[in-house]
């Protein structure tokens, strides 16, 4: 493809974005595909000779566009929001466009400081401790996702607690992992991933009615492992569970840690970046003093296109130690020197994509004023939802709701326990098949509620009002609600 030509098909692919931004609404927010109909759309076989982009955008009309679940709609609230906004999708395209391939500093400088200085803003945005900032002993870098982060956490903190012997090999004796059963997914799949092991995650009770992890029961788990001869790794809080967007108590849990020598790695995936407004704030309480690793998700509620997790450590010598390996094509001038930050060390990849970019895009783009008005109006819609449920005779809705997620159910009549769950599901599987929106559901004290999840940047109030008079009313055609 010439540049020119580059320049006639890159117009139009622009224009296919904004064209699908323009006309979203009329999308059903999941995608009817069957299973195997997009695959039935597609040849069997490669193209022998090339063909012209045309056909590649016809075919994202008639294959792809009917498989797509649209995350952009102004009625999606399953999951957390997965935002892509006209400067993230620029910054994009123009990382693709330069191909960097930032594993070095040396391997493109402007790759690495860029994202050294988007960091620091973003702490700064956020009000982070101070030592989570580059001129310190710590710093920031952008991972895939809050997975990834959480699985660079835990192989820093086994390279602090037992020296660096886990890397080495020939290591004996069980390591622990320490999390509660609120806690995302990803910290038992890295156990898994590290060694650590499933059996050896321990799960933190929670209290029954804030579902926050009990630091009490943390500090006994603690003590008995050690003195059974294991080696404590990592404690995991959540800052904004994704069943319910939960919160432990950082500060307690810190001072649990600090007492056992335990590395704190605190995942505010979702909530973190709400701290981009001074009254979200307190979420911050207790990293300043106990945090060894924290990490948020721009990608998810901060106008940033997936992939993008931001992910600070306290002091990076644990992190540089678990992962800096230097075979001598890697070996450089510049990272001899000691000046230079080459952040191939802080990640699980060798290669790494120019990701800064688009947040740095998204930040000059929206400012600061521009992202907290964003997270303020969904936590605003939301609020008004939740009002509207407690409301609500027919309703139950789940306290505390300090953000952009509402968790509620259908109180049927003459249905409890497991009827009760069945008939909330059946509930939401028709909403969803309907096209007009799209739910997911959790569990919470053995119960199915719905979860609708506000903050995407099209959604508007009118959305939430409709969302929620059709769920209203497809409850009650199902049947009608106790109260």
């Amino acid at each position: 493809m010439t540049p020119e030509e580059f320049r006639r098909y890159g117009r139009q692919v622009v224009d296919f974005i904004a064209d699908y931004q323009e006309r979203i609404e009329s999308y059903p927010v999941l995608s009817r595909a069957l299973p195997g109909e997009v695959l039935a759309g597609l040849p069997e076989h490669p193209p022998e000779e090339g063909e012209g982009f045309e056909a590649v955008l016809a075919d994202m009309e008639r294959v792809v566009m009917p498989g797509i679940t649209h995350w952009q709609h102004p009625n999606f609230y399953a999951y957390f929001p997965a935002n892509a906004s006209g400067p993230a999708i620029l910054g994009e395209l123009l990382s693709a466009g330069l191909g960097v391939q930032g594993m070095l500093w040396a391997t493109s400088p402007a790759c690495t400081e860029l994202e050294t200085r988007v960091m620091d803003w973003l702490a700064e945005l956020l009000d982070l401790p101070a030592r989570f900032r580059s001129d310190g002993p710590g710093g920031g870098v952008i991972q895939d996702s809050a997975s990834g982060a959480a699985l660079v956490a835990i192989l820093a903190a086994m390279h602090r607690a037992d020296g660096g012997a886990s890397g080495r090999g020939g290591v004996t004796g069980r390591r622990t992992l320490y999390v509660s059963s609120q806690t995302h997914s990803s910290l038992e799949k890295a156990a898994r991933m590290t060694g650590i092991g499933a059996a050896n995650v321990r799960v933190v009770d929670v209290d029954p009615g804030t579902l926050a992890m009990d630091p009490a029961h943390l500090d006994a788990l603690l003590t008995e492992d050690a003195a059974a001869g294991a080696l404590p790794v990592l404690v995991c809080a959540t800052v904004g569970t994704t069943s319910t967007t939960a919160i432990d108590p950082v500060r307690a849990i810190g001072e649990v840690c600090r007492r056992h020598g335990v590395w704190l790695h605190v995942d505010a995936a979702y909530a973190g970046v709400a701290a981009v407004c001074p009254e979200f704030r307190w979420i911050n309480d207790g990293l300043a003093e106990h945090a060894d690793s924290y990490s948020t998700n721009p990608h998810k509620w901060l106008l940033t296109n997936f992939d993008c997790n931001a992910m600070w450590v306290a002091d990076r010598e644990a992190l540089l130690g678990a992962l800096s390996i230097l075979p001598e094509y890697l070996r450089n001038r510049a990272s001899a020197s000691g000046d230079v930050l080459d952040y191939r060390d802080w990640q699980i990849p060798l290669g790494r994509r120019f990701r800064a970019l688009k947040l740095w895009s998204v930040i000059r783009w929206y400012g600061a004023e521009g992202l907290r008005e964003h997270v303020r109006t969904g936590v605003r819609l939301a609020q008004d939802l939740a009002a509207e449920v407690a409301a609500d005779p027919g309703f139950e809705l789940l306290e505390p709701h300090p953000f952009g997620l509402v968790c509620f159910r259908p109180l049927w009549d003459d249905l409890d326990g497991d009827a009760a769950d069945t008939e909330t599901l059946r509930l939401m599987e028709r909403l969803n098949a309907s096209g007009e929106l799209y739910l997911t559901h959790t569990k919470v004290s053995g119960r199915v509620l719905l979860r609708m999840a506000i903050g995407a940047p099209a959604t508007t109030g009118d959305h939430v009002r409709g969302a929620w008079k059709l769920i209203r009313a497809e409850a009650a055609a199902a049947g009608p609600a106790s109260g």
